[in-house]
């Protein structure tokens, strides 16, 4: 959109107006619940970066990390070394994987102690529960218990939960929301390998 100098300046002072309007009535505080969901990549991605906010402001993370288990992540590498940071890492790999829905049961399980626990620690600031909402899709944990604990969370803990196929009983329960859609992915069109510093 090609706009002239006096009208550039009408729309981004319109902008400035509604920006200023907002930021004056949102004035309240509380911990979030945050959905990354969607076919698209990027989901972990943007929850560890949100924990590398909590990190770089001095507060405390804890991850669990479901069904991603078996893979390497760089992640795991930066996050679980810091010192402000619980990194756990559970499950065998992908379902198709591990074709054993008992043994991913009892992984999910051993994974939502974790969680469980960090939830419960006042130190901690943000739970990230990456995958979690695979592990929802398949029953490995029960949808009900998840979200009581989420509800009974303390003010101002924040959970963020990835993974696709969020749960409808989860998006209406969240704050906020973020579908990410793939438009278009190397793997597919092009034939291109996972590659370090990008999926993994």
């Amino acid at each position: 959109m090609k706009t002239d100098d006096a009208s550039h300046q009408r729309m981004t002072q319109r902008h400035k107006e509604g920006f200023e309007k907002k930021k004056a009535a949102a004035q309240n505080e509380k911990g979030l619940l945050i959905v990354y969901t969607g076919t698209g990549k990027g989901k972990s991605t943007a929850a560890f970066g949100m924990g590398m906010r909590i990190l770089g402001h001095d507060m405390k993370l804890g991850v669990v990390q479901f069904i991603k288990g078996a893979l390497h992540s760089a992640e795991r590498t930066i996050l679980g070394g810091h010192a402000n940071c619980e990194f756990h890492v559970v499950g065998e790999g992908y379902t198709w994987d591990t074709q054993d829905r008992q043994a991913d049961m009892r992984t999910a399980a051993t994974g939502w102690e974790h969680a469980l626990r960090m939830i419960a620690d006042p130190s901690v600031d943000m739970v990230i529960l990456d995958e979690l909402n695979i592990v929802l899709k398949y029953g490995y944990l029960d949808i009900e218990q998840v979200l009581a604990a989420f509800a009974a969370r303390r003010t101002m803990l924040h959970i963020v939960v990835t993974g696709r196929h969020a749960p409808q009983a989860l998006i209406d329960a969240a704050d906020l929301v973020s579908e990410i859609r793939p438009l278009k992915h190397p793997y597919k069109e092009q034939g291109i390998k996972a590659q370090k510093g990008v999926e993994f």
